[in-house]
């Protein structure tokens, strides 16, 4: 039934998406670069009227209505969404966004479903059943050396007050690593670790909506999603490595060196 609910849920919210795009978009701003567009907001305020009378106990951490302090706490069932992961890309046009969801029982992911409307792509995961895209299965890459993988990144909304980590970062990768991609959306760089397209992803300063789905579809298609420092991964806790568990270690090392490096110049 979870899972039923979030695939329902990701469609109706890449129906809406299409619907609006190339439209009469409204487009606001939480920020100098962050975007939110009414379509935004009407496919959260839609999703929380579902969950309200098919689970009316269930709590719904979203990204346009958080209340201060909400993500903190870690309820029993609560439902991480998404409407739009890639807003900026929505925005322009771009098509590269998609719905993330996902529901945690007592702070561990359950079931995820992820919707990529311009690719009818429907990314999904039950924990301890695995990983399917389209309803078949999938599974991470073979690539165990850095040098023959294919990586992606993305950067946080504070990039221009301080791009200097990220940037070394970046191009710390770009010396070890076949190349590096920037797409512009969490949840499909996961989902594309998962399904072999991609081979590791790493990501500081991200909240819950943006990759608590992604993760647990990592981990079911048998890679490996931490905390950048290498901790247990948690939806909550800000960043994500995500690899398909061969160039894991090697990208921990590639980042810890760089943080290193940065703390002993300041």
């Amino acid at each position: 039934m979870f899972l039923a609910t979030a695939i329902e849920a990701v469609i109706r919210a890449g129906r809406a998406q299409l619907a609006g795009l190339g439209g009469n978009l409204r487009v606001g701003k939480k920020g100098v670069i962050d975007l939110v567009t009414d379509v935004d907001i009407a496919i959260e305020r839609a999703f929380r009227q579902t969950i309200a009378q098919r689970f009316p106990q269930h709590h719904v951490l979203g990204e346009e209505f958080e209340s201060f302090g909400e993500r903190d706490t870690i309820p029993r069932y609560c439902w991480l969404f998404d409407p739009i992961d890639g807003t900026t890309n929505y925005a322009h046009g771009l098509p590269i966004f998609c719905s993330s969801l996902a529901l945690e029982i007592d702070g561990e992911a359950a079931v995820a479903a992820v919707y990529d409307p311009t690719r009818e792509e429907l990314f999904t995961a039950a924990r301890g059943e695995g990983a399917w895209l389209n309803g078949a299965p999938v599974r991470v890459s073979a690539a165990s050396a850095l040098i023959d993988s294919l990586l992606v990144t993305g950067f946080h909304y504070g990039v221009q007050k301080d791009p200097g980590e990220l940037i070394e970062l970046f191009e710390a990768f770009i010396r070890r690593s076949r190349a590096v991609r920037r797409l512009g959306s969490a949840a499909l760089d996961l989902c594309y670790v998962a399904c072999g397209r991609l081979d590791g992803f790493w990501e500081k300063k991200l909240q819950p909506w943006d990759i608590a789905a992604g993760a647990l579809i990592v981990s079911e298609a048998g890679g490996r999603a931490t905390t950048v420092d290498g901790q247990p991964f948690r939806s909550r806790a800000g960043s994500v490595l995500a690899t398909n568990g061969h160039i894991h270690q090697a990208m921990l090392e590639v980042i810890a060196g760089i943080t290193r490096s940065r703390k002993g110049t300041h």
